[in-house]
Parts: C-alpha cells; structure tokens; sequence
C-alpha cells in the first residue's frame, strides 16, 4: 500500500504531519497517511468517515504531499461539504476545495464558458417542472403538479444515467422502472424537455455535469489546465455515485489515479435515483494496486445497537470478502433494543407517542429522539399521536428551514437591526426582542398545527444564538446575521426542539440518541414493489440497517398486526425480524417473487383487500379494452392493499400511482378500499 514514506523526502516525521494523526485509531491512521496513488476507505457507519478523509487531506498537506489547492474534495450536499471545509480550517489547512459534484462544475463550466459554449455560461433552470409541462402539453398529455413531479424525477433519472430519450424505454424497462406513463410517452416529454432548453438557452443541473464532462473530453486546452489545478481527489459517500457523476469524476481524473473514495457498501439505498454501487464495489478492480482500508469501530452506537445492526446485514447475501463491513461498538454497554408488536397501527402509534413523552420529561432533549417509517405516508397516524400527548415534533423533508416565512421575515428583521448597531454582550437579549415584534413568545408555544411550527422555527433562532454566545460571547448581532447567511448557503439549518418524523431515506447521515423504527410489515419494508426482484429486496434491508444505525442508545423497532382496529387477520411483520427477534430464526433469502403470489405474501386484511383490488381491476380493464396491468400492476395493487389509503392524497403518495391514474381511478380505488 501507497504510504507516506515511500514519497520523496519522506516528511512524515514533521511534528505538523504527526499532530494530525494524533488521536485517529489505527485503522484511521493507515488511511489517513496512504496519500498516493488509489485508496479506498470503506466506512461503516459511526466509524469516523468525516474525520479520517479532514485527517487524510490535512496529514498530505503537512506533510508535502499535497498543495491544498490542487485537492478537490466533492460530495453530495452543501451541509457536507461546509463540514469538510470547517474540519479543514480546523486542522490549519486552507485552499482545498470542498465542493458538491455540481457546485466544482458550475464553478469550472461558468469559468470555461466562452470557450466551450462561445459564450457565457447559460442561466439554471432552477425548476423543472415549468419545462417539463411545457413538453408535456406539446405531448397532449393531461397532468397536474404530483404527475410534473414524477415527470420530472423520471428526466432526471434518465440523465444521470445517461440514458438518451432514444433508448429511454429500452433502458427503464431493464431498470425495472415504473414511470408514471407509459415509456415511450415519458421518452416523447424528454426529447420535446431537450429541445425546449435549447429553445430557451438554458441549462439544468444535470447539464451542468454533462456539459462539464464534454469539455474536459473534447478540448484538450480545458482539460489540461484543469487537470494541472487538481491533481489530487477525494469522493465522499462513493456508494452513491451515479453514470453521470462517475463520468464527470473520469473527465477530471483523465486516466490518473491519484483518488480517494470513501464509502459504505451498505448503506446503499438510492439505486432508484440512478446511484450505482458497482463503481466502489469495483473499485479494486479498476484499480488493481488500489490501498484498501476498512474502518469497522463504531463510535456513535452501543455494542448493543452494533450487534442488531451486524446480525441484520449479516443476513444479505455474501459479497466479497474485502466489502463486508463488521460493526466494533466502541462505546460503554446500553439497553438491548426492543421489539415491540402492537394490535394496529393507531395503538402502535399512541404507544411510541407516550414513550417519547417519558423521555421528555426523563430528561432526553426532544430533539434527541426520532420516529423512522419506510414511506411519507406513515407519518400522519404518528403526527396525531405524538399531538394528542402534546408531544413537539418536526416532519424531516418539509420546506427547507431558511425558506420559511417565518425564517425569511425573522431574518429581514434582524438584518434590519443589525444595521443600527449592536450592544455588546446582548446577542440573545436582541433577538428575543426581534422575535418578539413578529408575536412570538417564548414561553406560550402554541398546542400544535402550522402555529406550533413556526412558534418551533423562531424558538431555534434563539437556541442558535444562545449557542454562539456559549462558544463565543463576544458574538454580537452583525457576526450572527453573517452566521445565519452562511448558514443559508450550506442548507444548514439550526436543530428545532421537536422529535423529528422522517422516512428512512431522509435519516441517512443523521443520528439521535433514542430511535424508533415503525411500521415493519412485509409488504411496507420490503416495500411491496420489490418482492419480484432480489436486489431490490436487499436494498431495502440495506434501508432497514441505515434506520438502526442512526440510534446512539435506545432502538425500539416495532409493527402492527392490521392496520386499523377491528381487522380480523393479521399480516406479517417484515422477513428481515427473522433471526433478530427473540426466539425467531433467520429465514433464508427468498427467490424472486411474482406477483401473481401476491395473496400469498398479503395474508390477513390485506390480502382479502388485494384480492377485491384484482377483482375491480378486471372489471375495468375489461370495460377500457386493455390489458391488466394498465390500469394497475401487481405491485401498485399490493401496495395499495397494505396502505389502505383513504383519500386521493394518500393514494397519490404511492408508487406507480400517477395523477393520470389518480384522475381515472382514484375515487374507485378509495370506494374498493373502504369496502
């Protein structure tokens, strides 16, 4: 393996070089100081990813190997990538870039624009969905906003996997999509997208790195002076690369190998958006001399938690050796997780309810706890539950928090005041006062709905500023107004007092001390889609791990027999409690399932439910002349069945649910639902 050592000049004992690896473990250490050449840190969760590549970047600084400038350091979100940039300034390092994969491409196209594009670079379409109806008009096809969204989210999966709108349907099928119209249709509204931003002269943010990609492969003179600015890579979150990026990342490399990607196996959950784990499973193919470190000590969960964890993706099945991670709890002994099993879902519900309100008042922060569900459409029965025990909460995945209303005024206001002058050492006093002159109180918050969440938005501005002046208490108004700008910027909002809501996709890269992970029926996770495909099935275990391992201490994982109280039957809890529960066993993994065996996986209420849905479904196929599966597929009716939606709103948050199918079924499927 690439070390330091073997550099020339071999400066790893400068007492700067060595300071830096001070207090890494061994196995972040040996990544940390393997800065030539190909490496791969694959990082389980808790183990310190973030700390080891700030640790890795600053020890090549000190040491020589690395001129901070020619190091760019790409990720995912602008949270991360401000996260890498504070770490670094921390370690005395500047210069490097820390970017998003699309912000070092808009800085580099904006930069080369005259010479790639004749001219400066063209504006962003910050929204797709004015296009995108545009094209589908042109394409006569009757939409409302949720089908525009889907549309949308359809064109982008396209692009990031380079898919064309020529062989669009051959690769959505392959892919096993479901677009929320027939595919040759979705390809019609992307190709007449394409021609409208040309029409326009704009880009979108996928064009930012395809266009990008272009000119570091077609003009050498681009290539050549970016590639002598960046010599040196770092890739966050690696398992999450898709086509698009993957090609970009190529461009910039041109055939160097002098690249560190640091990812999870598992904890890859977004093959749906195009991500592609075969570029960090391949990776030591690719690179055959590639440095290889696993970073397996968990410091963020109790070996308690570590242990459901390893037991959970213990049973995937196998990969090569090099890629199975095995969690190490480095923390002190804590509670064994509960599993918890509940007549229905409003009793599940009520019950995670009152055991969130125990805590509260124990003493855990609100903020500290979280309720995990597979799909946003869960969330409401826990919305009532936790507001009936008078319990705060945030719904994760919501408007951003500096887009609000209440954020936007309370910022203008204190701007406004900041303008006129600060007194010394009354930060918090100010802004309480600020606040104040919108109606706020401090101490009244409001019993719940959209009052509660705004009193919640103004109430985190103050915990924000009583927070700068605990670290610094010459912080006054004008340095706090410039925090919140920055803060603005990097999408990183203040904690909010409330016990967070979310799915298990938004929990990924969050942590709290007491998780509950709910509603695990087979059916919902595995979500009922996926059961006729393998890896599908096994990304939503991978889900499943993500959820668990985002609990420092206390993990209760529970379901509900039926979904509404009086059901008769009940449905089982999800396959991937087999082995974890006390006294069950391990099931072996399950061939593909067809979904003509739906009934047999939807037991209970929800396969007599399935089983009314097919009967309507042929009645109304039969009456439109067409096949089955057009008017809904297998796996649309079984997911409806385990939802069981009562209104059109929840029945559109469902896969394969489009609002052309909301339109002609919708009011048909709610009368078959309720009986």
């Amino acid at each position: 393996m690439p070390r330091t050592a073997d550099l020339p000049g071999s400066p790893a004992t400068s007492a700067g070089a060595e300071a830096v690896l001070a207090g890494l473990d061994d196995e972040q250490r040996e990544a940390a100081s393997a800065v030539s050449g190909p490496v791969c840190i694959l990082a389980g969760a808790g183990t310190g990813k973030t700390r080891t590549i700030t640790h890795r970047i600053a020890y090549g600084v000190h040491a020589g190997a690395f001129v901070p400038e020619q190091v760019l350091a790409v990720t995912f979100t602008a949270r991360a990538a401000g996260e890498l940039r504070s770490r670094l300034a921390g370690l005395g390092v500047g210069g490097v870039q820390a970017r998003t994969f699309h912000a070092a491409a808009m800085r580099q196209l904006r930069y080369f624009a005259p010479r790639v594009l004749g001219g400066p670079m063209p504006p962003l379409v910050e929204n797709k969905l004015r296009l995108v109806a545009s094209a589908a008009t042109r394409a006569r096809l009757s939409t409302d906003r949720t089908s525009l969204r889907d549309l949308a989210s359809e064109i982008e999966w396209a692009k990031t996997t380079l898919a064309t709108p020529e062989d669009y349907a051959k690769r959505a099928q392959a892919a096993g999509r479901e677009p929320p119209f027939d595919a040759a249709t979705v390809a019609r509204v992307y190709a007449s997208y394409e021609s409208a931003k040309q029409r326009d002269g704009v880009l979108d943010f996928e064009d930012l790195l395809l266009v990008t990609a272009y000119a570091l492969e077609e003009h050498p003179e681009v290539a050549r002076q970016v590639r002598g600015q960046y010599r040196h890579f770092v890739v966050d979150e690696y398992q999450d690369v898709n086509p698009l990026q993957q090609r970009l990342l190529d461009a910039w490399l041109g055939g160097r190998a002098d690249v560190c990607v640091v990812g999870d196996p598992n904890q890859t959950i977004y093959s749906f958006t195009g991500a592609d784990p075969d570029y960090l499973l391949g990776f030591a193919d690719r690179f055959p001399d590639a440095a290889v470190v696993k970073l397996e000590r968990d410091y963020r969960s109790t070996p308690q938690v570590v242990g459901l964890a390893n037991k959970l993706i213990g049973q995937a099945p196998e990969r090569k050796s090099v890629f199975r991670l095995k969690l190490l709890g480095q923390r002190a002994e804590g509670p064994e997780p509960r599993f918890l099993e509940h007549p229905d879902e409003p009793t599940e519900a009520a019950a995670v309810a009152r055991a969130c309100r125990a805590m509260i008042e124990a003493g855990t922060p609100a903020s500290e706890i979280a309720v995990l569900f597979r799909i946003n459409a869960q969330s409401q029965v826990y919305e009532s539950a936790l507001a009936d025990a008078g319990v705060p909460y945030v719904l994760k995945g919501g408007e951003r928090f500096f887009e609000r209303p209440e954020v936007r005024e309370a910022v203008v206001l204190l701007r406004g005041a900041a303008a006129g002058g600060s007194e010394p050492g009354a930060l918090v006093t100010t802004v309480r006062d600020v606040l104040a002159s919108t109606g706020w109180v401090e101490h009244r918050p409001p019993p719940g709905g959209a009052a509660r969440d705004r009193w919640q938005s103004l109430a985190a501005l103050v915990d924000l500023a009583v927070d700068l002046v605990a670290e610094d208490p010459t912080t006054d108004l004008p340095r706090f107004v410039a925090h919140l700008a920055e803060r603005a910027d990097a999408q990183h909002a203040p904690t909010v007092q409330g016990v967070t809501l979310a799915s298990m996709h938004a929990a990924k890269g969050l942590e709290w001390d007491a998780v509950f992970v709910v509603g695990l029926v087979d059916g919902v996770l595995p979500i009922a889609q996926s059961l006729s495909r393998p890896d599908a099935v096994e990304e939503e275990r991978r889900l499943l791990y993500v959820a668990v391992t985002r609990a420092r201490e206390q993990l209760t994982l529970s379901w509900s027999l039926v979904r509404n109280p009086g059901a008769k039957r009940p449905r089982p809890r999800s396959r991937f409690l087999d082995g974890l529960v006390p006294g069950s066993t391990p099931t072996a993994p399950a061939p593909p399932r067809k979904a003509k065996r739906a009934k047999v996986v939807l037991d209970g209420e929800a396969g007599e439910l399935f089983e009314r849905l097919r009967a309507w479904r042929s009645t109304t196929a039969q009456a439109a002349s067409v096949p089955a599966y057009v008017v809904f597929t297998d796996a649309t009716l079984q997911a409806i069945a385990e939802a069981r939606p009562s209104s059109l709103r929840e029945l559109s948050g469902l896969p394969g649910v489009g609002a052309r199918k909301l339109d002609l079924y919708g009011e048909d499927v709610l009368a078959t639902v309720s009986g």
